[in-house]
């Protein structure tokens, strides 16, 4: 798999998360979260990461506001209450999905244990 269909097909939802992460903790800005970002091994660049910010903002997770920082304007973006829960919710998932794929802790129960036989699928 090319490492940009990965990238669209996984990792988009993990920088979503780990741009509300740093939200819900403090106000961001675009370059230090593109910075942020590739010290995870994100290769994420303003056309990606501006957009994402933008529709954070259009769903209601992040609210924005503008300061003049060394002459130049530069837009804060913080987490709403709103993006702070779908935080939350997004985290009780992940630590499902991490205990399972990760830890290979299969829940119970399992996709398995709904009285299948093993070699039976599809009949």
């Amino acid at each position: 798999m090319s490492g940009e269909l990965l990238t669209k097909m996984f990792f988009g939802g993990f920088v979503r998360l780990h741009i509300l992460y740093h939200a819900v903790k403090e106000p961001i800005f675009g370059v230090e979260m593109m910075e942020e970002l590739a010290r995870h091994g994100y290769d994420v660049g303003p056309g990606t990461l501006y957009p994402i910010l933008h529709q954070l903002e259009e769903a209601g997770y992040l609210t924005v506001h503008t300061e003049v920082v060394g002459g130049k304007q530069r837009k804060y973006y913080r987490a709403t209450a709103e993006g702070a829960q779908a935080l939350e919710e997004a985290k009780a998932k992940l630590r499902e999905l991490v205990k399972e794929v990760v830890h290979d802790d299969t829940p119970t129960p399992s996709i398995r244990s709904k009285g299948r036989k093993p070699g039976r699928e599809g009949r």
